[in-house]
């Protein structure tokens, strides 16, 4: 998806917003009749159905018919794709959309392709009932038929085409490489690189940490509270932007030096999910403390590396060439003799083998048997294996 930074005028932001408003409008209102549907009801009315209640309350309502009915139609095909996407369960269940939260719509059509270039770094879109908008152009605009201009809580506004990228090549050597995702290394490889994900500095965590703490002192719904939200959603975009770029460069990297590239299979959603409160059986009634805070810490980790990223713009670029390998005790299994066990685990950055005595970095150690396709599937140790000659060619650290 190729996304363009927009710079609107104040009063035209004031028009965005409110298309904003009307989108978020629609989707509600059709989640709220689908969510009302039981089954011993009639079905739920799908989008020819909702589109003939939109045109009767476009009718009826003057600030509904003041907005662009191509705005409105596509919030509801976007719900009627939601809705398919939950049923084929490729996708989660629509859930509602907020202000200042969800902002965002969709231009489709003929609409979609009224860009005018103005010179080498700017150009203009032709937005309805907003009118003629300036974007920069940091890239190529592609010949996409949609496209979809959002806002971010630091009050950027994007337009993003909807447009499939071309898959970059492999170099043809039949290398393979092995990613092995952490919190203090992001992406260690089986080649010996140690990759790490930038985020914010000391000095912007300290502000960060500042900014928090007068958010907690400020009343709700005053002007100084909102000028300190805006201060805080300017840092997390900061590193938001960070970590995009970093996925972006890495994988156009790995899926231009290697053939292969293997990760691990990891439920990142069920790994970041809350805990359960777990009760104290010293006291009955209460419960362990610290215990979500401690998980809300390696939760934060996990989301400030990208895991998920780095392998979702891998799978766009280098399709079929990405292959997704069992974790299990990849971490505790010694890349050279085959040797499982968890004392081989010295600590976070070492591994040494108590078989063979090979040691090195216990995620390059990783990355080399996720690279193999190896993993163990019982909680034992395992007797030393004996490299075989037929073995695929790697990409290992010298």
């Amino acid at each position: 998806m190729s996304r363009f930074r927009l710079y609107p005028r104040p009063e035209q932001q004031v028009a965005l917003l409110e298309l904003c408003k009307h989108a978020r409008y629609v989707w509600n209102l059709a989640l709220e009749q689908w969510s009302m549907w039981t089954p011993d009801k009639r079905s739920a009315p799908r989008y020819v159905a909702q589109a003939r209640q939109l045109t009767e309350a476009r009718a009826t309502f003057g600030w509904l018919r003041a907005g662009s009915q191509t705005v409105q139609q596509q919030a509801l095909r976007d719900f009627d794709q939601a809705v398919r996407n939950f049923y084929a369960g490729t996708h989660q269940r629509p859930t509602w959309r907020k202000a200042e939260r969800h902002e965002g719509f969709r231009i489709v059509g003929s609409q979609a392709s009224r860009i005018v270039k103005l010179n080498r770094k700017w150009a203009k879109v032709l937005v309805p009932k907003v009118g003629w908008v300036q974007l920069r152009l940091s890239r190529t605009v592609p010949g996409a038929k949609s496209y979809r201009i959002t806002r971010d809580r630091a009050g950027r506004w994007h337009l993003a085409f909807a447009a499939i990228p071309e898959p970059i090549p492999g170099p043809g050597t039949k290398t393979v490489v092995g990613v092995d995702r952490g919190v203090t290394v992001s992406a260690a490889l089986s080649t010996g690189e140690l990759l790490l994900c930038p985020g914010l500095s000391k000095r912007e965590e300290d502000r960060l940490k500042h900014l928090q703490r007068r958010l907690a002192r400020c009343h709700r719904g005053s002007n100084r509270r909102a000028r300190v939200k805006a201060a805080i959603a300017k840092l997390h975009a900061r590193a938001a932007d960070r970590r995009k770029d970093w996925a972006e460069k890495t994988s156009t990297d790995l899926a231009r030096r290697f053939d292969v590239i293997r990760v691990e299979d990891l439920r990142i959603t069920s790994m970041t999910r809350r805990p359960r409160p777990k009760p104290d059986l010293e006291q009955p009634g209460a419960f362990v403390p610290n215990r979500r805070r401690a998980k809300a810490g390696l939760n934060r980790g996990i989301l400030a590396n990208g895991w998920g990223a780095l392998v979702e713009r891998l799978e766009h670029k280098a399709p079929e060439r990405v292959e997704k390998i069992d974790p299990a005790y990849t971490s505790q299994t010694c890349s050279l003799c085959g040797h499982c066990t968890p004392k081989s685990r010295e600590n976070q950055a070492v591994f040494r083998c108590v078989a063979c005595g090979h040691r090195m970095h216990a995620d390059v150690n990783a990355a080399i048997n996720i690279a193999a396709g190896r993993a163990v599937s019982a909680r034992r140790e395992t007797p030393p294996r004996v490299p075989s000659k037929r073995e695929p060619q790697l990409a290992t650290s010298a």
